[in-house]
């Protein structure tokens, strides 16, 4: 299983109201994506520094990964919201047994 994390830092223009119909949309495309095992995402509760926002989804494989990452819906919601919304951004893609997962 592949657990794929991405990173966000927002603009100083982007507002709280932004993040909330971001994460709604999020969502809401997560669960159409039948690719996705585990999708969570949510503003950085700031308990050590980091990004303002992250995303978290577990997919089968790399296949799956395409499928999440490459769907219209995805494409949707990074035109919408995340475009004008990141300063910057970071991903990674790590290999998990499905046991880590539970």
């Amino acid at each position: 299983m592949i657990l794929h994390v991405a990173t966000f830092r927002w603009k100083p223009t982007v507002t709280e109201e932004d993040v909330a119909g971001l994460t709604a949309g999020l969502r809401t495309m997560a669960a159409s994506i039948p690719e996705i095992r585990s999708y969570v995402c949510g503003t950085n509760l700031r308990l050590r520094p980091g990004a303002d926002f992250a995303v978290a989804a577990v997919v089968d494989d790399e296949a799956g990964l395409s499928a999440y990452l490459d769907s219209d819906a995805h494409r949707a919601v990074y035109a919408d919201w995340l475009e004008w919304m990141i300063e910057s951004r970071d991903a990674a893609q790590l290999e998990v047994e499905r046991a880590m997962l539970s």
